[in-house]
């Protein structure tokens, strides 16, 4: 899973065409369907930072999860100016820990997908289930078969921007179901004009929903509901992105024993 090493320095550069304000208030309106209005909520491949500190923003009590220490130096100066008190921590979503439960987990844009066996799935989906609170929801997007094989493939994007562009070469194997990004960067340094390139591989795994939910119910977690993103509509054949709800479950009766 090594991988936003470079790529951190210009990552919000490439993604400024995320609506992250729109994404703040599509996965709070969640949130509050399902009684989190607030409280602590822990955000699981936070990256640099730009939706953690939107829901900051918006009365929750966050923590931040990522294991690149580059994209959290970013959203450590991101809190700094916002003067939030999240929490964030540099940690494998794979084996995390925290100190108490939490009252909901989000994960978003794709980090999910960056977990290439069935079996550290189903662990991610088991430490969710044990830090939420009884009762409390799991929110995250995943990317789908269908954007793999259709819209990615075995294409070449690129981008030139002058502080910098990327060459992102996608390879996709349908058999395993692993896409492989072959990612070479070329970053501005200082003001001569000179750009380093840099080079990192990313790999990302196709999940059907139907393997998703069985990881995740055979970790606890019951499945409360998926649908295409950014939408309340039933997932299609032709979703690139979904979203789904989990929900926790075991804390009440362990409690009633």
């Amino acid at each position: 899973m090594e991988a936003y090493t470079s790529f951190a320095q210009v990552y919000d550069l490439f993604q400024d065409n995320i609506p992250y304000d729109s994404w703040c208030a599509y996965l709070a309106g969640l949130l509050g369907e399902y009684g989190i209005d607030g409280g602590l909520v822990l955000d699981l491949g936070c990256g640099t930072g730009c939706l953690t500190e939107r829901l900051a923003a918006r009365g929750f009590d966050m923590i931040g999860i990522d294991q690149s220490q580059e994209m959290l130096g970013i959203a450590m100066e991101r809190k700094d100016i916002s003067g939030s008190s999240t929490l964030y921590l540099c940690q494998d979503m794979r084996e995390f820990e925290l100190y108490g439960t939490v009252a909901a987990v989000i994960s978003a844009c794709d980090c999910l997908n960056y977990i290439t066996e069935p079996a550290e799935l189903g662990e991610v989906f088991r430490l969710v289930n044990n830090y939420l609170d009884p009762g409390g929801v799991f929110l995250f997007d995943m990317n789908t078969p269908y954007k793999y094989e259709v819209l990615l493939a075995d294409h070449t994007f690129a981008e030139v921007r002058e502080e910098g562009s990327f060459i992102w070469e996608n390879f996709y194997d349908e058999e395993s179901g692993i896409n492989e990004y072959d990612l070479t960067l070329f970053i501005r340094e200082g003001s001569g004009g000179c750009y380093r390139r840099f080079r990192e591989t990313h790999y990302q795994r196709a999940y059907t929903l139907a393997e998703v939910r069985r990881a995740a119910e055979e970790a606890g977690l019951i499945w409360e509901a998926a649908y295409d993103a950014f939408t309340k509509e039933p997932v299609r054949g032709d979703s690139e992105r979904v979203h789904v709800i989990l929900r926790e479950q075991g804390k009440e009766a362990v409690r009633g024993r």
